[in-house]
């Protein structure tokens, strides 16, 4: 089939990449032409493990094609994905669908004949509506259906979730569209995977409403790691009890920093915002996002308190800044509020990363990225694992830092507190 995918962002990237790998011919579009320039030289603009070698493939065997040109994409296609980012308003908790509508408006003046408008985007329910309304001529001349099919891919997981996803989101009442999409999925949900038809106001809901619950499960076992270290419980003992149950599952039940990232954080305060205008009270939701923010807090005073509130002067090391390992994504990383605020309590803040020097602390003074562990863990006073990439794992601290009276603080439960105190080493951790 022939693909058009609006905006080179994650998630427009990474699909498109794979539906071309599926033997598809797919256009990836940007307004951004260093970024399309970038990617023509076969360079990737975001990390994730696997693009580069899927890109510099089907691009050779020319099935993947990137233009700023989107006239000339959407007339070569049968398929339009929009792939544009839905932030956060400004001053606000609702999604920003400016980069939508603008898209649908392009393609008003474009569309001679039968396409399917697909919004992969993660748009609040009724935005399909209002891109039908848009696309009103169209639709009456039945030139147009438009869709939505949400993306459920994970950083630093996005190729691995897309070829074996644990289902297929098509909201549509139109038969034929989706006919062409359940052929254009038919390679991958062969493999055991679920493929769902509904409305489109309902795979509308169900991405929000995905990530609603996940960021819940999330802030329920951060709070519930709170009371563990207060009655001597390990969180862990209760993650893997209450993950045994078929019913709860251990997914998301690690204890850890504030969640993050590019969905959790603006799909919750977008889902609130919603509710809100139909005056429904999601006090569940709200209650994650409240726990959420206050997690950030908590773990900072955390720091300060290991440090016997002698902050000041003090050299603490980062290992990981991420929101998660395998991304190079900074977006409401928990890392950000924390080194910033013990910052201007005039600390030497270090920090490795490997996925580079992040540009969220290049304006502070006394924060210095190092570019291997070594050399940002040596004399320091605390070394804070915040996001657990592999490399993470089987440390020699002592040898790393290079003197006996150093602090490790651990918010990944990465390491064994038994074995941290056979080797004398000063570990706190969370919820144990």
């Amino acid at each position: 089939m022939r693909i058009c995918m609006i905006g080179t962002g994650y998630v427009g990237l990474v699909s498109g990449v794979c539906f071309s790998d599926l033997g598809n011919s797919v256009y990836c579009v940007d307004k951004d032409k260093d970024k399309i320039d970038f990617l023509n030289k076969g360079k990737v603009p975001i990390y994730e493990p696997g693009l580069d070698e899927l890109i510099k493939k089907n691009f050779k065997q020319k099935r993947l094609f990137f233009t700023t040109d989107l006239k000339h994409a959407v007339q070569k296609s049968d398929i339009i994905f929009i792939c544009v980012g839905t932030p956060t308003k400004k001053n606000s908790d609702s999604a920003n669908l400016k980069y939508v509508f603008q898209v649908a408006n392009e393609l008003k003046k474009i569309i001679k004949k039968y396409k399917i408008i697909v919004t992969k985007s993660t748009v609040p329910v009724t935005t399909g509506d209002k891109i039908e309304k848009i696309l009103i001529k169209l639709k009456r001349k039945k030139l147009v259906d438009i869709v939505s099919n949400p993306e459920f891919l994970r950083e630093g997981e996005a190729i691995r979730d897309f070829v074996y996803p644990d289902r297929v989101v098509i909201g549509t009442n139109s038969k034929k569209a989706n006919r062409i999409l359940k052929n254009l999925y038919l390679p991958i949900i062969k493999k055991s995977s679920r493929y769902l038809q509904t409305s489109r106001r309902g795979a509308e809901l169900i991405k929000y409403a995905s990530n609603s619950f996940l960021a819940t499960k999330i802030s329920f076992i951060n709070e519930l790691a709170n009371l563990c270290e207060k009655t001597n419980v390990d969180i862990k003992d209760i993650s893997n009890g209450m993950g045994l149950d078929q019913r709860i599952g251990d997914r998301f039940l690690r204890a850890g920093p504030a969640y993050g990232g590019s969905c959790f954080p603006k799909d919750t305060r977008a889902l609130i915002d919603t509710a809100n205008k139909y005056k429904i009270d999601l006090s569940i939701v709200k209650s994650t996002v409240k726990s959420n923010n206050l997690r950030k807090i908590q773990l900072t005073k955390k720091i300060e308190k290991i440090l016997d509130k002698k902050v000041k002067n003090k050299k603490i090391t980062f290992l990981g800044v991420t929101f998660k390992p395998n991304t190079d994504d900074m977006r409401e990383a928990a890392s950000i509020p924390m080194i910033r605020y013990l910052n201007k309590k005039n600390c030497e803040i270090r920090y490795y990363d490997p996925s580079g020097e992040k540009k969220e602390f290049k304006p502070l003074k006394n924060v210095k990225y190092f570019k291997n562990i070594a050399s940002a863990c040596f004399k320091t006073d605390l070394i804070i694992i915040h996001t657990e990439w592999n490399e993470f794992k089987l440390l020699n601290f002592k040898k790393l830092v290079k003197r006996n009276n150093f602090i490790v603080y651990d918010l990944r439960n990465i390491y064994s507190p038994e074995k941290m105190r056979e080797l004398k080493i000063k570990y706190f951790a969370i919820g144990r």
